[in-house]
């Protein structure tokens, strides 16, 4: 097996695990299952016909659209029961494999259009991500508007940044417009990356690969997308190669696509260069789907469920599940699978019992440190200043709307809150809620890194880290 197989499954792993989320890829794949690279074709070994059915129902469209990206041509997938599967060495999780690159492989990629598969294969509910799959909601709209204006015209709008909490629909509109220039316009230079990609193929160049290669296949593309460019912060000089990167591409009018889950002017640990090159193209936010926008997302994904969904158990899910359409698909999954299992119709009581375990897990519990975490995190602070800070309002307006939190989103008393922010009365939580119920009311402004923001949005923001908004 040569090095650049090694590295495409090593790779492929890597990115199958993102796309999907790394629970759900040490319980299905990290160490059941092997992918071999066959002549044409990708050979994905199960090992046995119960996880090979499941492979083929829940993760066949992820696993082909993450191949495509990751050898930039369609790949024709193959679902095999592993003969001789082994434990130790191919079924490894992609930390692992990262180790040990013993992913079994053909030192072939060349990789021809898909052929239809030999038998019907039942499909996930999500499906593809494409444009017209993008269920469009108030929170999305403009977004959405600017990423099918793209796909008609790439380069017109550079950089385009979108922004928004977990499971918005960011990196479903970035794979929407690299599939669509690809298809449609016939652009073949288009390459979508996760900001860990990024940066591990970087410090492959620094360590040997060299910078040269990197550099053309980062820069000599029609289109550069990157997903989630917050987990930059702190790797200087990834930074700045990012930023000649784009740079390069801008001056040649191509299309960048990043994505973050903050806005810029949050984006505090990746410097005001990187922010100023951001807030140069157009910028975009999306705000977590409301209950109308979250039922026209089940309604969508329950078109292509090989069961019937009734629209009142459609419903429910969109009621329960509020934010990430990741946990709708989800529970539209469980409720398929076990309907299938159990040979039983899926009914609004099938429904709320198969799924009463999901649906508690919703229901958030909120601790004192939770909340420190999370106004830390949006105010760019450290728990030490969080609690030990002076008067300064850098310090004291975080500590204030903290002490709000605390008082709306746990049962802990005033003494026990004051004690957790180091203050010495309870009075003090008293007149900080007060205070900030009072800008509530007033529609005032804090400080939220290096801009100004309306305290309601600051709030949202908040709730939103704690996943509770």
């Amino acid at each position: 097996m040569t090095r650049d197989a090694q590295d495409v499954i090593k790779q492929l792993r890597t990115c199958l695990a993102s796309r999907i989320g790394s629970d759900r890829f040490d319980l299905w794949i990290g160490k059941q299952v092997r992918f071999q690279l066959v002549d044409d074709r990708l050979v994905v070994c199960a090992p046995d016909q119960f996880s090979l059915d499941r492979l083929r129902k829940q993760f066949r469209s992820d696993i082909s659209v993450v191949a495509r990206d990751v050898v930039q041509r369609e790949v024709v997938l193959d679902f095999q029961v592993d003969a001789t599967p082994k434990a130790d060495t191919a079924n490894s999780s992609p930390s692992l494999s990262a180790a040990t690159g013993q992913q079994d492989a053909s030192s072939t990629l060349q990789f021809r259009t898909s052929a239809p598969p030999s038998r019907p294969v039942r499909r996930n509910v999500t499906g593809l991500r494409t444009i017209d799959s993008f269920v469009v909601g108030a929170g999305n709209r403009i977004a959405y508007t600017a990423a099918k204006s793209i796909c008609e015209r790439p380069g017109a709008v550079s950089p385009l940044f979108i922004y928004g909490p977990p499971g918005c629909g960011k990196s479903h509109l970035q794979e929407a417009i690299c599939s669509t220039v690809r298809q449609s316009l016939g652009l073949r230079r288009v390459l979508s990356l996760s900001s860990e990609q990024f940066t591990s193929y970087f410090l492959d160049a620094l360590q040997g690969s060299g910078l040269p290669s990197f550099r053309r296949k980062c820069r000599d593309v029609d289109v550069l997308a990157i997903d989630n460019i917050q987990f930059f912060a702190g790797k200087r000089a990834t930074l700045v190669e990012l930023q000649h990167t784009m740079d390069a591409l801008l001056r040649q009018g191509r299309q960048l696509i990043l994505t973050a889950d903050r806005p810029p002017n949050e984006l505090s640990r990746l410097g005001p260069e990187l922010a100023a090159r951001v807030t140069g193209g157009l910028v975009c936010g999306i705000e977590s789907a409301d209950y109308e926008t979250r039922v026209a997302i089940a309604r969508q994904m329950a078109v292509r469920s090989q069961r019937p969904i009734p629209d009142d158990v459609l419903q429910l899910v969109a009621a329960e599940l509020t934010g990430d359409a990741r946990r709708i698909a989800g529970a539209l999954n469980r409720l398929e699978a076990t309907s299938e299992a159990l040979e039983k119709s899926i009914t609004i009581d099938f429904a709320r019992s198969t799924l009463a375990e999901i649906f508690r897990a919703t229901v958030q519990v909120v601790r004192l440190t939770d909340i420190d975490r999370a106004v830390c995190e949006a105010f760019g602070l450290d728990a030490r200043s969080l609690k030990n800070g002076g008067k300064g309002k850098s310090a004291s307006h975080p500590r204030m709307l903290a002490m709000w939190l605390a008082r709306k989103y746990t049962r802990a008393a005033f003494s026990e809150i004051s004690e957790h922010f180091g203050r010495r009365s309870h009075s003090t939580v008293i007149s900080a809620e007060k205070k900030v119920n009072r800008w509530v009311s007033d529609g005032a402004t804090i400080q939220l890194g290096p801009a100004a923001c309306n305290v309601e949005d600051a709030i949202r923001r908040i709730e939103t880290q704690l996943r509770i908004g």
